[in-house]
């Protein structure tokens, strides 16, 4: 039987931190990243041999538009003992996700008519601070990094993306856009700053697909 939990549980949080960032590499783009609201019910069941399951209600919010909100029901497993195994999460959006057709194309046309590849550094800079122009570039590392975060999660992990540190645009001969990232994943609970390439392909039309990942060492100067 699955038990109740509080709501505050540090459990609880992680488990739904983790389901709201794989809705969101599934859900997002350059113009629509996902972010955990709140927690409006949460259970926990042991399941022999297998793992942990948490069954959840979680309310996620548009990451440009605080005011734009959708009910969400995940359910995250995290396997026994397996630490090479990533959770099982399903979700359930309930409610219209907002349209970023427009946006979505203003970018991608604005990125293939560069005439030399874009690269940029310090994604917010040290103020906290993203340009108009690289808030895009910036939300598709959001959703990108709930791939990574979604697959080196465990029940003791709360990923989140802190920072991007450098990101470059992969030139193709298809229609697909192409980034390499790389970003700073800060872990809540040991505060670990991990440096992590990506890389990162997009088309509206098929969406965020994280085609390679690798943790990467610190340097000594960070």
């Amino acid at each position: 039987a699955a038990m109740e939990l509080p709501l505050s549980h540090r459990s609880v949080t992680r488990a739904a931190a983790l389901a709201a960032h794989c809705a969101c590499y599934q859900r997002g783009g350059p113009g629509r990243g996902l972010a955990l609201r709140a927690v409006r019910r949460a259970s926990r069941q042991d399941i022999d041999d297998v793992g942990r399951k948490y069954h959840l209600e979680l309310v996620l919010e548009d990451v440009l538009d605080k005011d734009s909100t959708v009910n969400c029901t995940a359910e995250v497993l995290y396997h026994l003992g397996h630490k090479n195994v990533a959770p099982d999460v399903q979700f359930t959006i309930e409610g219209e996700l907002k349209n970023t057709d427009e946006a979505d194309n203003i970018f991608y046309n604005r990125i293939k008519s560069l005439e030399i590849e874009l690269v940029a550094e310090n994604i917010p800079d040290s103020h906290g601070n993203i340009s108009p122009e690289m808030e895009p570039i910036h939300l598709l590392a959001w959703v990108a990094s709930g791939y990574v975060i979604w697959q080196n999660s465990t029940e003791k992990t709360k990923f989140q993306l802190a920072q991007i540190k450098h990101v470059k645009q992969v030139k193709r001969s298809d229609e697909y856009l192409e980034f390499d990232y790389v970003i700073l994943l800060h872990e809540m609970v040991s505060q670990e700053i991990i440096p992590w390439q990506m890389t990162v392909l997009w088309h509206p039309q098929h969406g965020v697909q994280v085609t390679q990942d690798s943790r990467q060492l610190k340097h000594a100067s960070e």
